[in-house]
């Protein structure tokens, strides 16, 4: 299965290793899904890990970053996308579309209302953690 993750999914994980989006990395680590992911939105992801003000708050360390920085790399697939979509409320947002079409994904993941009310888009479907790992069992 070939998943766009949301960058907040990558944060809640680290606050909450045992929670479902802590889940959904441990499923990538043990290659259940290829993660789709192009070079800005890595960079987004290392930006909002990085950022002084959530380290300190949810005591995330250098290490968990590099440890999902090296995950992402190993299972995940770069994928560079040739056409801007700007569908989404939030434009921010449709890095994660551009991503989905350009890398012929299966799901995108993300607990992002301006992402879940345009479910499905372009018959890829947008849904909540809890599903995407209700997914990977079948």
């Amino acid at each position: 299965m070939r998943a766009v993750v949301d960058t907040n999914i990558f944060v809640s994980a680290l606050i909450r290793p045992n929670g479902k989006p802590g889940l959904i990395i441990q499923n990538l680590r043990d290659g259940n899904f290829t993660l789709l992911y192009s070079d800005v939105l890595l960079n987004e992801w290392l930006d909002v890990l990085s950022c002084p003000r959530i380290q300190n708050k949810y005591h995330i360390t250098y290490e968990d970053i590099q440890t999902v920085l090296m995950l992402i790399l190993l299972r995940g697939e770069a994928v560079k996308s040739n056409r801007q979509i700007t569908t989404c409320r939030d434009p921010k947002d449709n890095q994660f579309l551009e991503i989905a079409v350009a890398g012929q994904a299966d799901v995108i993941v993300s607990g992002d209302k301006d992402l879940l009310v345009l479910d499905p888009f372009e018959n890829i479907p947008i849904v909540t953690p809890y599903k995407f790992l209700v997914m990977l069992q079948d």
